[in-house]
């Protein structure tokens, strides 16, 4: 499998932190030059190694948060 090429073009939040200081973030990121989607991750501090995440478009987002405010 070939290299992922990602940009993170808006930190949008961090969510939590572990004790040896990755943090889970909420990220707006383009994956290998396509259009960004909204991406929660596990980051190393620098933003070189991450781990598995989940991405989502705006209207998958919208229909998470719609969700997620029935529940709360």
């Amino acid at each position: 499998m070939g290299d992922i090429k990602f940009n993170i073009d808006q930190s949008l939040g961090i969510l939590s932190e572990s004790a040896k200081g990755w943090t889970k973030e909420l990220n707006l990121v383009s994956w290998n030059g396509k259009e960004a989607k909204f991406d929660i991750r596990d980051w190393s501090p620098d933003h070189d190694k991450m781990g598995k995440g989940i991405t989502f478009t705006k209207e998958e987002l919208q229909n998470l948060k719609k969700i997620l405010d029935e529940m709360f």
